[in-house]
């Protein structure tokens, strides 16, 4: 074999490797699209606060009898239904307070208050602040005899969404008692509550 046809045989060979290599051509290289991160949705800047509720309250209240006053421990239950209206919020309910105060004169005492209750309230996301009021109901004792009788509160309030289903808050109510039950002693309550709820 002479060198020109080494030569030869060596570039046919060569050019037969090469063929197959590039007979598919060049091949673009497959890019995959970017996956985007899940955005979490905004929060609403109102929260949702219709429906019903059931919970209780344990505080502290000071009472008068129209001419002393003295102050003992509350604990109760509540219970109501709320409006939600977007940036307000309207409710009814009710709620019942056991009481031991004593009204700073013996035999006189005030053992318990029943509300029936209005709330409107602002809107805050997790925060409802309200103010509340409405008809309430008193048992006492006065100078050793038990007495019942009507009259009605006002006060405050502030509810925390602790999650979707319970709240935390407080309350402070004044209760007011004009000539109890015709005994000629105007009764009087300042309560202060931690208050709990459950929200179906």
């Amino acid at each position: 074999m002479n060198l020109f046809t080494g030569t030869a045989l060596g570039i046919a060979l060569s050019g037969a490797l090469v063929v197959p290599v590039l007979a598919g051509g060049y091949a673009q290289p497959v890019v995959e699209a970017p996956v985007a991160a899940p955005v979490a949705a905004p929060m609403r800047a109102d929260g949702d606060w219709n429906g019903g509720y059931i919970g209780g309250q344990l505080g502290y209240g000071r009472g008068s009898n129209g001419t002393t006053d003295d102050n003992g421990a509350i604990y109760g239950i509540r219970g109501g239904f709320d409006w939600d209206l977007g940036q307000w919020v309207v409710g009814a309910g009710l709620d019942w307070d056991k009481t031991e105060i004593d009204l700073g004169t013996p035999g006189d005492s005030l053992d318990s208050i029943a509300r029936l209750k209005l709330r409107a309230g602002y809107d805050l996301g997790r925060t409802l602040i309200y103010v509340t009021g409405g008809a309430a109901r008193a048992e006492a004792d006065i100078a050793g005899v038990g007495h019942s009788d009507n009259g009605w509160f006002a006060g405050l309030g502030v509810d925390y969404a602790l999650n979707d289903r319970w709240t935390l808050g407080g309350e402070v109510l004044h209760n007011q008692f004009d000539d109890f039950d015709n005994t000629g002693a105007d009764l009087d309550a300042t309560t202060a509550a931690v208050t709990v709820g459950f929200r179906f």
